[in-house]
């Protein structure tokens, strides 16, 4: 009797392990495919919308120069599928992922659909990670919050490396 019940309780065990994997599987590939859901923002003050997003090699309005700094006006693909590519920057974020509404939309396994985004501050720009799978790593270092990108400095989502340029 005690050896049935140990039996019965191993395989049910091993049943609900099995489908706390299943589950954490389809959670994974569901992120990966459309994104996280993104929480619902409370009412503040009116943002600014986005512009529509720029292809690669379209001229867009650039930014205003600093005085005494060097202004990034574009993103050059280095490495990768899309090596040559450039995205002149304008006055807007810029999103980089597999999706289709992204600015630079990448064409790398290991990118994730909404995987990261430049946006433009006072000072340049500064990069963010969207919650992607694999990361987005600066000049070898993961991002893990909005972080400065200087000019020349290697940004690598997946195999696809881009950098900033005057």
């Amino acid at each position: 009797m005690g050896s049935a019940l140990v039996v019965a309780v191993v395989k049910y065990g091993l049943l609900a392990l099995l489908w706390v994997f299943i589950l954490l599987a389809v959670r994974t590939i569901r992120t990966d495919l459309w994104g996280r859901a993104a929480k619902p923002a409370l009412p503040t003050a009116p943002t600014a919308q986005t512009a529509p997003p720029v292809r690669a090699g379209k001229p867009a309005k650039p930014l205003k120069p600093t005085k005494g700094k060097g202004v990034a006006r574009k993103l050059v693909v280095t490495e990768g599928a899309l090596q040559g590519t450039t995205v002149t920057l304008a006055a807007a974020p810029v999103t980089l992922g597999r999706a289709h509404d992204s600015t630079l939309v990448l064409t790398d396994d290991y990118a994730s659909n909404k995987h990261a985004r430049l946006v433009p501050t006072a000072d340049g720009w500064t990069l963010e990670d969207l919650g992607s799978t694999n990361g987005t790593y600066l000049g070898g270092s993961k991002v893990s919050r909005p972080t400065a990108v200087p000019l020349g400095t290697a940004i690598r989502i997946g195999k696809t490396v881009m950098e900033l340029r005057p």
